[in-house]
């Protein structure tokens, strides 16, 4: 008997990054209009209360009165509520090619999950506005599931409603730090960076579409 490894069963995406956009720069923008705050302070502050916020243990409200805080300013209702709004707006666009390639897997049998870091309101409004997501039998959001990458929970979790092995999934993400936490828990990993490329390592561990055995150019 060989004792090379098994192919991968699952593909496990992330979502921004890899099929949605990262911020745009007028969403950005935007944002930081609509705080009335300088942008380096404003994006500090943005970034350091966002992980409780994705994991689901603050509500968007909740959130953004502790970056007033952060910053040593106060929102009132509606500014909080704008806020949310531009928040969500920034983070809405999608990639067309990843979409189709989601699509194509899906299609063709092959098992696709979802693992993404995304407060409840984005996570609404995905599910509302990109009918495509319910191509995916699993979706993990972090504010569902209590865990955001790259903490080990999060990839268990996954594991774990999946019934795979971790050498049976691979994990697509654009950042480093995610992709060495998956491999941490025995799960392969691939850095995305372009469409192409994804169609390149899904054809070589097996996981092109079915019915496309012809190799991407």
């Amino acid at each position: 008997m060989s004792g090379s490894p098994e192919l991968p069963q699952v593909v496990l995406f992330d979502l921004f990054g890899v099929i949605a956009r990262h911020q745009s720069t007028e969403g950005k923008d935007r944002l930081a209009r609509t705080a009335e705050v300088p942008a380096p302070a404003f994006w500090d502050a943005y970034w350091a209360r966002r992980q409780p916020y994705d994991r689901g243990e603050l509500t968007g409200p909740a959130y953004w009165r502790q970056v007033a805080d952060t910053l040593a300013v106060r929102f009132d209702e509606r500014r909080i509520a704008e806020l949310v709004e531009a928040d969500v707006a920034s983070w809405s666009a999608v990639d067309g090619t990843m979409v189709a390639l989601v699509e194509e897997l899906a299609a063709s049998g092959r098992r696709i999950a979802l693992l993404s870091n995304i407060p409840e309101e984005l996570a609404t409004y995905y599910e509302t506005h990109h009918h495509w997501l319910k191509r995916f039998p699993l979706r993990a959001f972090s504010c569902r599931i209590g865990h955001a990458k790259p903490e080990p929970g999060a990839y268990q979790w996954c594991l774990d409603a999946l019934s795979a092995a971790p050498d049976r999934v691979l994990f697509v993400d654009d950042r480093e730090e995610n992709i060495h936490a998956a491999e941490a828990t025995g799960i392969r990993g691939h850095l995305f960076t372009t469409p192409a490329r994804l169609r390149e390592a899904l054809w070589a561990t097996g996981l092109n579409a079915v019915g496309r055995s012809d190799k991407p150019r």
